[in-house]
């Protein structure tokens, strides 16, 4: 089943359940999807529907930590809220033990061999790794392999 036709069937759930926060964080991310799919005249596939729920991870973190610079819990405590139901969305994250073997795999792959290659090892993982791996994480680990 493809990931709109689940986010589909679970707000029909959330509505017949009367589930009202989960029904509204579902109803975000549709429309964060239609919004991508109307600007860019695409339809999107699993892979980008990630990508779109990877960047809103992504802001309800930086939210969660302006929220809680500013001492405001409670705006806190509502990003956490919509950030544990958009992961339920995204696959399961890998491990640092799992990244460092896709970055062997690539580095075999592509045939970098210093830190001039990073760009191209970078463009090789990324396709592989999104939604699974944290970028940053992934980007880290790289530069640490060819650091040492």
């Amino acid at each position: 089943m493809s990931l709109k036709l689940q986010l589909t069937d679970d707000m029909k759930a959330a509505m017949k359940a009367g589930e009202k926060h989960k029904l509204g964080v579902i109803r975000l991310i549709n429309a964060a999807i239609k919004q991508r799919e109307v600007d860019e005249r695409i339809e999107l596939d699993d892979a980008a529907v990630i990508a779109v729920l990877d960047k809103m991870v992504k802001q309800r973190k930086d939210s969660v930590s302006q929220f809680e610079a500013a001492n405001r819990e409670d705006l806190a405590q509502i990003e956490r809220d919509e950030l544990a139901v958009i992961d339920t969305y995204l696959p399961a994250k890998m491990g640092e033990a799992e990244i460092q073997a896709a970055i062997q795999a690539a580095i075999a792959e592509t045939g970098a061999a210093s830190a001039a290659d990073m760009g191209k090892l970078m463009g090789a993982l990324k396709p592989k790794l999104a939604g699974q791996a944290d970028m940053g994480l992934v980007s880290k680990l790289v530069k640490a392999h060819f650091a040492g």
